[in-house]
């Protein structure tokens, strides 16, 4: 019987623990949170310095059960949670629920899931750190009061289920400002020129923007001002004016930090925030790994600092030097800045083995650990490199008073960038109108030119982008807004919410999430306010360093927030959320309404117009038997089915998921998955065709059919 217990969160963590620690160990999970604030009630007691009143999860006493009778077989047990406030705060709830003194020697944590570091961690145990909890504890009773209080405000005001949070509300702000600048963008109208030129002894084509006049930038606005400049041009000679060449170098993005982890795996793989944490809580906890058994891939990946170990500096330097060469080692050990808000708990996300390159370990991942994996041992790697070098020549090209310009970039040592290439992020118009060709002859001044071409075009500035979700977790970062454990769950929710709504990559706030946006701006300001949301970033901050007692900011927001409740509560009316659709008896614009039965679309003209509408849920797909549209249902007990928008003409439906990105290879109609003696398959969607095959889910490699 082991006599030392450790409790971890999840299973595959307390798997890759269990081959470090030995047989004298138990390692158990408490698969996350045990215990929260109540789901039906307010749960803080506002007389007693708001004492949260917690409560074991429903779907967890089981797991307490048995994490009891372990703890009472066990002559010691060690809390071994995540190092960030959350997984202090999961450790203390499991020392309250399991009589384990907070005090006493029973924490444990680790930045990485390896050997060493849990061999450091068993010789470093600790008492739980109150401060750090009570941060934790301060950040939960905030969130609750801001939910609590002022969803039920948005009921009554607007319609029922609509939620607000602290940071979550903040996010929403920050996409609905976006959509008003780009609503109130007026385009400016401007003219580019592009010249196709060679030199007298070589055809080989370069080209050449056009700059300005008198060595003066001049922006073309109209056609008229065009014009001038192309006759001119197209009538004189073209000659080099000046050539500038300069050595320059380009050095290494930092590794890794949860939000740039974010980011980048949004450009470069398509992930979604949500997505790249889970899988990075995959490489985190543990992959079985042929032949090593669970590994633990990367250290811990909810961090905003780009520290790391100087040891794992040292070493990797000789790894570098080993597969790379001496000449891709820098002078000096890379250090880069943290940003102003960066609490610098824990090192940056990088692998935990250097040795264990992706393409080692490739068997043993699916398809998503690997593309992640990837892209975080490649960046950490080229975080420790030597910078790129390259020689950038510049162009000065003149025809007469005008002024075209011409640049060109050679590497001559790509450094860093043999392992990892940066992604290139969304340019504004006047950084589209970059001078770069990708060959460039040498030039000497004073030399005529070869005119083939002149090409005149009319532009027109852009509006903003819309936000994506790593231009949205950028821009958090940036204001303070939130933490690297709360940026995914924030977009989240603002999209499982239907406040906003995914169109292709963009977040595009709906007309749900555009009214309760103007509500909460209107009557909630400082809430809202970036610097208030940063500014309370910062204070639970200083209490999880003892700086502030967590009471006395819980009792100076509570008693300024209910103040701001009641107010709005006796200013605001109900409030109508618009939609597209016209009333189709009077022709008024319909309003998103809810009732007993879900939400519909009532006319705005009501009581005068009493017309109303179901609120249909198009899946985009066509009936094969009618060719109408394909809706989404649900039956009165709340059961999931399709069918086609002209029942009861047309009787298709089925209780199938259809499966959006295949057709069937016999006649092109959509696919369905569905279950027939309890079994899962893909059969074609008409039944004028017999395409039918099996489904067969492959764990590590994706899913796949079988026939």
């Amino acid at each position: 019987m082991a006599k030392k217990l450790v409790i971890v969160e999840s299973p595959a963590k307390a798997n890759t623990i269990k081959k470090f620690l030995g047989n004298d160990f138990n390692v158990m999970a408490s698969f996350g949170h045990i215990r929260d604030l109540p789901e039906k009630t307010f749960g803080i007691d506002v007389d007693k310095d708001y004492e949260p009143r917690y409560e074991i999860l429903s779907e967890k006493k089981e797991v307490v059960d048995k994490l009891r009778k372990a703890v009472k077989d066990s002559d010691i047990t060690y809390l071994a949670t995540d190092p960030d406030r959350e997984g202090e705060a999961i450790s203390y709830h499991l020392a309250y629920i399991l009589k384990i003194d907070p005090l006493s020697k029973c924490r444990i944590t680790f930045n990485e899931i390896t050997k060493s570091a849990v061999s450091n961690a068993m010789n470093s145990i600790r008492s739980i750190d109150m401060d750090m909890f009570y941060a934790q504890q301060a950040r939960r009773v905030l969130d609750r009061i801001v939910g609590y209080k002022t969803s039920p405000l948005l009921w009554k005001k607007i319609k029922k289920g609509l939620s607000a949070g602290r940071v979550q509300s903040v996010a929403l702000e920050l996409v609905c400002d976006r959509e008003d600048e780009i609503n109130s963008f007026t385009p400016e109208e401007y003219w580019n020129l592009i010249l196709k030129l060679s030199k007298i002894s070589d055809d080989q084509i370069f080209i050449a923007k056009f700059y300005g006049k008198d060595n003066v930038k001049v922006k073309l606005s109209n056609e008229a001002e065009a014009i001038e400049v192309f006759n001119f041009v197209n009538n004189n000679i073209i000659t080099v004016k000046s050539v500038k060449k300069t050595k320059r170098k380009k050095y290494p993005f930092a590794p890794f930090i949860t939000s740039t982890l974010q980011q980048d795996a949004s450009n470069k793989l398509g992930f979604t925030t949500s997505k790249t944490m889970k899988v990075a809580q995959e490489l985190y906890e543990g992959i079985e790994i042929k032949n090593e058994g669970s590994v633990g891939l990367i250290t811990y990946m909810r961090t905003d600092s780009t520290r790391i170990s100087s040891d794992f500096q040292i070493s990797t330097r000789d790894f570098i030097k080993h597969n790379f060469g001496s000449e891709f080692i820098p002078n000096n050990i890379p250090s880069y800045k943290n940003s102003n808000n960066t609490q610098d708990a824990h090192e940056a996300i990088r692998p935990t083995d250097f040795n264990l390159s992706p393409s080692k370990v490739s068997a043993s991942l699916s398809k998503d650990q690997l593309a992640l994996y990837t892209l975080i041992y490649n960046r950490y790697i080229a975080s420790q490199m030597s910078p790129a070098e390259y020689d950038s020549t510049c162009v000065d090209i003149a025809c007469g008073p005008y002024m075209f310009k011409s640049c060109g970039n050679v590497v001559t040592f790509k450094g860093y960038m043999t392992i990892y290439e940066e992604q290139k992020t969304e340019k504004t118009d006047l950084e589209q109108d970059e001078y770069e060709n990708t060959y460039l002859p040498k030039l000497s001044a004073k030399e005529q030119l070869v005119k083939h071409d002149l090409q005149k075009s009319q532009k027109f500035t852009n509006p903003p982008s819309r936000y994506t979700e790593a231009s949205l977790v950028r821009m958090m970062e940036e204001k303070g807004i939130g933490r690297p454990s709360t940026y995914a769950p924030t977009i989240n929710i603002i999209i499982k919410r239907n406040y906003v709504s995914r169109e292709k990559r963009s977040l595009v706030p709906t007309e749900l999430g555009l009214t309760v946006n103007k509500f909460m701006v209107k009557n909630f300001i400082t809430l809202l306010d970036y610097g208030f949301t940063a500014q309370m970033e910062k204070q639970l901050d200083d209490i999880e360093s003892g700086k502030v007692d967590w009471v006395s900011l819980i009792d100076k927001f509570y008693k300024e927030y209910i103040e701001q409740i009641k107010i709005a509560d006796k200013i605001n009316t109900k409030i109508e959320i618009p939609t597209d659709e016209i009333c189709e008896k009077c022709g008024k614009p319909m309003v998103l309404k809810s009732g007993r039965f879900g939400d519909f679309l009532s006319c705005s003209g009501y009581p005068a117009c009493d017309f109303t509408k179901k609120i249909v849920d198009d899946t985009g797909f066509s009936c094969p038997k009618c060719n109408g549209k394909i809706l989404n249902k649900k039956t009165k007990g709340g059961v999931k089915f399709i069918s086609c928008e002209n029942y009861p003409k047309c009787d298709f439906s089925s209780w199938g998921t259809i499966i959006k990105d295949r057709k069937c290879p016999k006649c092109s109609n959509f696919l369905l998955k569905v279950y027939e003696d309890k079994q899962a398959l893909i059969r074609c969607s008409s039944d004028k065709c017999d395409y039918v095959t099996k489904f067969v889910k492959v764990t590590k490699k994706g899913e796949k059919d079988q026939d």
